[in-house]
């Protein structure tokens, strides 16, 4: 079929740039949102902080291999829906359209909550210490972030390759930092591994739900490579080569250094971690690394969380992106620049971005602890749902039609995650108390849960408003590229 004369003369599609990104660039993309880095740095001292419990180590191994066994179902379906969208298209297919529309919605807010918390954690832990120091009087939080904030903008509303390359250097600066920080720390005079670091009692009762929310919050961004499907070159290979190694080499490096962390805090590491928060980790390096390591490890800290920034950013935008395109958002939202890139989807999310800066700072609420840890850990329960929920609608997909997956793939595997997905998702909503550091029933763990309700709630009552008022558009849902709707603005013709 030709390309109709709108599609060649226009300067904006409504296709991903195409045959972009192989393992690597898709791998870095993805271990970038789970910042290593920011991840040993902040999140395992605020949890100790928050929660008391100790097991962080040992809950990153059961999420990694909760992680292994979900993604065999996960990236089966990738391949027969081929949707930037992916949540929501999975659970569209699976579950029924509203329920998909109700998805997107969740994981919009789900991202973004990961996305903004990174502005707090650069700035006030990061940005405005290292500008103060500098410069010799006190920078407000809030000018880094809109620096940040800026450049996120620029790199955001371009090609994805031009912000991958980016992503590779600042990736792999950051986790071969905590590797040889985690080294030095080892090294140092009177070091030995704590056992209850890894304690496996403590994946248990209340506490497994609270560890694992923790777990997933910090492996959050893994499930973002079939995000990329339609700019990946060789899908059925390039996907799960870059989800399974890059699980399995976050997964070990998480482990051994928040062992290596809450081991070198002494004998009362929860005290410690409350008193030196995103200092402690350097703080420990540099008994045998020297006072410089703690200024460099900063910095790396900063570029390492801006990258986490600039990757949840990509990925927003894209399932933006993804809903535009079909129509189930403002359909401006779902074109692309010649070169595929989906600025107009980019500029909403960064419009968004400053506007919860903006209203945080006026407010005076903590960047820290209100925008960063409890944003994170807003998302991690979030992630962790959307994982509980696609896991469902993968056993559902795969129960009408085998399309040529084995039976560990479309059947056993999805099963085992489902059922270990369901019972960690109740501990976690049971114990949101502990998980917040906060009074049951109070703040975030009163508001979040009945937040992310009404979000999902709300998507799912327009999936059903769009199958009485706009058929062609909710026939198209979780069709991607193929939908109706796209297919009337020349996409088709392109595919």
């Amino acid at each position: 079929m030709s390309a109709p004369p709108s599609v060649v003369q226009t300067s904006v599609s409504h296709a991903l740039a195409r045959n972009r990104l192989g393992p690597f660039a898709i791998g870095s993309a993805i271990a970038s949102s789970v910042a290593p880095l920011t991840v040993i740095t902040l999140v395992v001292p605020l949890a100790l902080a928050a929660t008391g419990l100790l097991g962080f180590p040992i809950a990153i191994l059961a999420v990694a291999g909760l992680l292994m066994i979900y993604a065999v179902g996960y990236l089966a379906m990738a391949r027969h829906i081929p949707n930037a969208g992916a949540f929501y298209a999975y659970v569209a297919h699976g579950l029924g359209r509203p329920f998909g529309v109700g998805t997107s919605w969740f994981a919009l807010a789900t991202y973004n909550s990961f996305q903004l918390c990174c502005y707090g954690a650069f700035s006030a832990a990061i940005g405005a210490p290292l500008l103060s120091d500098w410069l010799g009087f006190d920078v407000h939080w809030f000018i880094p972030a809109v620096l940040a904030w800026a450049l996120v903008a620029i790199l955001g509303a371009n090609e994805v390759k031009v912000a991958g390359y980016m992503l590779v250097v600042l990736v792999v600066a950051e986790t071969a930092l905590v590797a040889l920080y985690s080294l030095a720390i080892m090294l140092a005079p009177g070091f030995t591994f704590s056992g209850a670091a890894i304690n496996v009692t403590d994946l248990s009762g209340s506490a497994l739900g609270v560890l694992i929310v923790l777990g997933a919050t910090s492996f959050a961004g893994i499930e973002q490579s079939v995000v990329y499907i339609e700019e990946s070159k060789d899908p059925k290979r390039t996907i799960p080569v870059a989800t399974y190694v890059t699980i399995a080499v976050i997964g070990a490096a998480y482990a051994l250094a928040s062992w290596v962390q809450i081991s070198a805090a002494g004998p009362q590491p929860v005290d410690r971690a409350s008193a030196e928060g995103a200092d402690l980790f350097f703080n420990q390096a540099a008994v045998m690394l020297g006072q410089g390591s703690i200024t460099l490890g900063k910095i790396l800290l900063g570029t390492g969380t801006f990258a986490a920034m600039l990757a949840f950013h990509n990925a927003i935008t894209r399932y933006t992106f993804a809903l535009g395109r079909e129509g189930v958002l403002p359909r401006v939202l779902g074109r692309t620049t010649i070169k595929g890139a989906p600025r107009n989807a980019s500029l909403a999310q960064t419009g968004l971005a400053l506007v919860v800066l903006i209203v945080f700072a006026v407010a005076g609420w903590d960047p820290l602890v209100q925008l960063f840890y409890w944003g994170s850990t807003t998302g991690g329960l979030g992630v962790l749902l959307l994982y509980t929920l696609t896991s469902i609608a993968v056993i559902a997909f795969f129960a009408r039609e085998r399309h040529g997956e084995s039976l560990w793939q479309r059947r056993i595997a999805p099963l085992l995650a489902t059922v270990v997905l369901l019972v960690v998702a109740y501990l976690a909503v049971d114990n949101l108390a502990g998980l917040f550091g906060v009074t049951p029933g109070t703040g975030p763990a009163r508001i979040v849960p009945l937040a992310l309700v009404a979000i999902f709630a709300a998507g799912t009552a327009w999936g059903l408003i769009l199958q009485r008022t706009r058929p062609e558009v909710y026939e198209g849902i979780g069709r991607g590229a193929r939908s109706a709707t796209a297919s009337t603005s020349g996409l088709s013709a392109i595919l």
